[in-house]
């Protein structure tokens, strides 16, 4: 049953987009798969809550986070099978523990906080804050950038991830991320 969450195998190097919402994680993701001619992981909440807030006219409830973690697995994991070079996630479980920890009273499922820990990834691009908001239906705390950025940021130093901070314009975002994948590519 568990297993739904985990990691399948892959002869890829995986890179993480990380952080708060509205940072460029989708932008530079896209960005990088072209650059590297290969594929990227979405965002599977972004899908699965909009199509939520279109139906229901309701946000992210605790309920919402295992199959949010599931679909983003089975993404993850399907497509990983199409590189052998990098593939380019735009999330990971670890940023929905974050999320749930942050909106939810500091609680995780102890099944997604598993495999959140147990997942593993190459390098993590924390983006950082100097980006403009930009609101949207599942967008909702603007005035918590700096806030969510520490608690992102503190989730990688107290789990030992591999981390780069992204700051700039989408250009040098882009020649940073590029530079430090193509080490892990040599």
């Amino acid at each position: 049953m568990e297993e739904k969450y985990k990691q399948e195998f892959a002869s890829c190097i995986k890179v993480v987009m990380f952080g708060p919402e509205s940072t460029g994680k989708t932008t530079l993701s896209r960005q990088l798969a072209r650059y590297y001619n290969s594929v990227w992981v979405p965002e599977y909440a972004r899908e699965y809550l909009q199509d939520k807030w279109n139906n229901e006219r309701k946000t992210c409830e605790p309920k919402d986070l295992l199959p949010i973690a599931k679909g983003q697995i089975k993404l993850e994991n399907k497509l990983a099978k199409k590189t052998n070079t990098v593939l380019i996630c735009d999330t990971d479980l670890l940023e929905t523990k974050v999320y749930s920890e942050a909106y939810y009273l500091g609680t995780c499922d102890p099944i997604l906080e598993k495999y959140a820990l147990e997942n593993t990834y190459n390098l993590y691009f924390l983006t950082y804050i100097d980006t403009p908001w930009e609101a949207d239906d599942l967008r909702d705390k603007p005035e918590q950038r700096e806030a969510m950025f520490n608690a992102f940021e503190n989730a990688l130093i107290e789990h030992s991830r591999p981390y780069v901070i992204l700051k700039g314009n989408k250009k040098e975002r882009l020649q940073k991320a590029v530079k430090h994948i193509d080490k892990l590519l040599k």
